[in-house]
């Protein structure tokens, strides 16, 4: 049996057509690129400053020479920050068509090498779902990304359940990732916002998809959470306990510990131990390679996480480098 090809499912860019309308139509809302840095543009917005960012998250040349220095065949492209929610509709419209055209483009391209998640104006439900429509039908297109919330407003909110009802339907999967940190205020020494804040953000919106009862609603819906399940996985024990004790909490189907394995995660955690913890909690076929591509916290060399890990066996290290996230993705 062919060796199913290694999938970095956590891959950052910024193609320079989402870059072109964010410089353009994005000043009079706070949000700049600087374009004078020797070392990469940088991007101003209400989050702060981001970069400089460097060349390889918009040069796919650079990417590729990149990934097969990493050993990695395939990235599962998406955005991060700035994303587009902080527009108003229209313009929100018009940045995650620039993105989700030009990741198509991309696996056009190079179709073996790239696919992507779709970005969508979550601000607006009825233009996100219309885009939903449009992006699902795009080449390389293979899941969704979604913020951890939406300007303030939990993913678990009425106003979004006909568009995951729709992702389901289209069984697309969800990439999830951390934005507007909470008390970002008290965040903001020593990266705290990134250190601290990412893995709470995570938490805090895989409970809101477990206790507001999306994921009961939508049995099928499959939600991948970064940097490996972030600070979810150490609290689950305490949200058992309200489950138990308090009413609000006790209305979803199962206890919050069984909604685990309705996840998949990558594998970005910095530390080996947890990292084989959560292969062991969730079992090697819920995990995904993942680099955080190509920021400074991530890996630099994400495959060895995998496969330094002595314990695991061969076939499971080849289902986090690869074959899961082939099924996810449908690439086979």
């Amino acid at each position: 049996m062919a060796k199913p090809p290694i999938v970095d499912i956590h891959a950052h860019f910024y193609p320079e057509r989402y870059l072109q309308v964010l410089a353009e139509e994005g000043e009079s809302l706070g949000v700049r690129v600087h374009r004078g840095n020797p070392k990469g543009l940088v991007i101003e917005s209400g989050d702060g400053w981001l970069g400089p960012l460097k060349p390889a998250f918009t040069d796919l040349d650079l990417r590729l020479k990149e990934m097969n220095r990493q050993r990695v065949a395939v990235h599962a492209l998406s955005l991060t920050r700035p994303m587009v929610y902080w527009a108003d509709g229209a313009l929100g419209l018009k940045l995650a068509q620039a993105m989700n055209d030009a990741t198509a483009e991309a696996h056009r391209a190079f179709p073996d090498r790239f696919v992507g998640f779709a970005t969508l104006p979550m601000q607006e439900p009825d233009l996100a779902l219309q885009e939903l429509e449009r992006a699902a039908r795009l080449p390389g297109i293979r899941g969704v990304y979604l913020g951890t919330n939406v300007n303030g407003r939990d993913l678990s909110h009425p106003a979004f359940l006909p568009l995951f009802q729709r992702i389901e339907e289209l069984r697309l999967p969800v990439f999830l990732h951390p934005i507007r940190v909470m008390g970002a205020e008290r965040l903001r020494p020593y990266f705290f916002y990134n250190l601290l804040g990412y893995p709470f953000e995570t938490a805090v919106a895989a409970a809101h998809l477990i206790f507001g009862g999306v994921l009961d609603r939508f049995p099928r819906l499959a939600v991948c959470l970064p940097h490996a399940g972030g600070a979810l996985l150490p609290l689950v024990g305490r949200m058992n306990r309200g489950h138990k004790i308090r009413g609000e909490c006790g209305e979803i189907k199962h206890k919050p510990s069984a909604y685990l394995r309705r996840f998949t995660y990558d594998t970005i955690s910095h530390d080996p131990q947890l990292l084989l913890y959560l292969i062991r909690l969730v079992g090697p076929g819920r995990v995904m390679l993942g680099s955080d591509y190509c920021f400074e916290i991530g890996y630099d060399r994400p495959v060895q996480v995998v496969t330094r890990l002595a314990s695991l066996s061969r076939a499971d290290q080849a289902r986090i480098l690869g074959a899961n996230a082939v099924r996810l993705l449908g690439l086979g």
